[in-house]
């Protein structure tokens, strides 16, 4: 038998799953202190059960499944605070608790674990949570900031998208009301800063998402441009293109699979929110574009290394 090895350099990445999830936990973290200090205790409160949930349910699981314990590498912590992040401070003990779970062994563990899930985790307890208690994930369940003036008419949707006395400046540094973590684009930038800055995703799904969002916006949902840059910066686009569409299970592996995955996500969002009856999309464009996944790697081209070139005919 031949062994056929591919020639040198060989390319050694030091990064490790555990260190790829702290950098991800540590570009949560401003975002996390903002929605604590705008929501207050009831927000910390929030974020600590969903991780602690996520964190327990793991571990559980692999005992009585007789794995190797792997709750050291971070990923079911990271999954319960992008969870957290996504709920309302106002979400109960018992929702918390159920979205976490589901999260961890419905969606992660029981298709084989950490790599070999299709779907985000966190994302999809947000959309099982969204179906199955719709007012507490949704309308009444959103509070404004403790410090944010009074009179925003923000609380009427499933998310906040139009808070017609809200200004641009108010929604970009988080001051309306919303889930936990979707309300400051400022703290969500600084993670993202961080992201990049220590190589953990690149810039392509992220800019390509909200920016497609934007240009949906103006060619398909008729707004001006700075309707479609508020539209942009409302509801969870930025926190999801930055924390979950970046997902590296379940995004594409080539740079232009990741583009078309992202413009894609953003079509979604912006047709879901123009036709549809549900006035945010960003849940649904994601999952169902991790769906797509799959076939969006087969079908694009792209390099295969490691393999001989097949002879020119003549």
């Amino acid at each position: 038998m031949s062994l056929r090895i591919s020639t040198a350099p060989h390319m050694h990445n030091p990064l490790t799953t555990q260190r790829l999830m702290q950098y991800v936990f540590i570009a949560l973290l401003p975002t996390a202190a903002w929605g604590v200090y705008a929501f207050g205790l009831k927000a910390l409160l929030v974020l600590i059960l969903s991780m602690a949930s996520a964190v327990l349910a793991e571990y559980l699981w692999q005992l009585i499944a007789k794995q190797p314990v792997r709750i050291k590498d971070f990923s079911a912590l990271v999954t319960g605070l992008i969870l957290g992040l996504n709920l309302p401070a106002t979400a109960p003990w018992w929702m918390v608790v159920v979205g976490s779970v589901f999260a961890v062994i419905v969606v992660k563990q029981l298709f084989g674990g950490l790599g070999d899930n299709f779907l985000n985790p966190a994302m999809a307890a947000r959309a099982v949570l969204l179906a199955s208690w719709p007012v507490h994930m949704t309308s009444s369940a959103f509070v404004s900031p403790t410090f944010f003036k009074a009179g925003v008419d923000a609380v009427s949707a499933a998310t906040p998208l139009s808070a017609k006395s809200a200004t641009l400046m108010e929604l970009f540094l988080g001051q309306i009301p919303g889930t936990i973590g979707e309300v400051s684009k400022a703290a969500i930038l600084l993670g993202f800063l961080f992201l990049l800055i220590t190589g953990t995703i690149s810039w392509r799904i992220p800019v390509v998402m909200t920016g497609s969002v934007f240009l949906f916006s103006l060619l398909i949902g008729g707004m001006t441009p700075e309707a479609a840059l508020m539209a942009t910066l409302s509801g969870g686009v930025l926190f999801g293109a930055v924390f979950m569409a970046t997902d590296y299970v379940t995004s594409p592996i080539t740079p232009l699979a990741q583009v078309f995955y992202a413009c894609m996500i953003g079509l979604i969002i912006v047709l879901i929110r123009t036709f549809g009856s549900y006035p945010e999309g960003v849940t649904y464009g994601i999952l169902l574009m991790n769906i797509a996944t799959p076939l969006i790697d087969r079908f694009l081209p792209r390099k295969i290394y490691g393999h001989q070139k097949e002879a020119k005919k003549a």
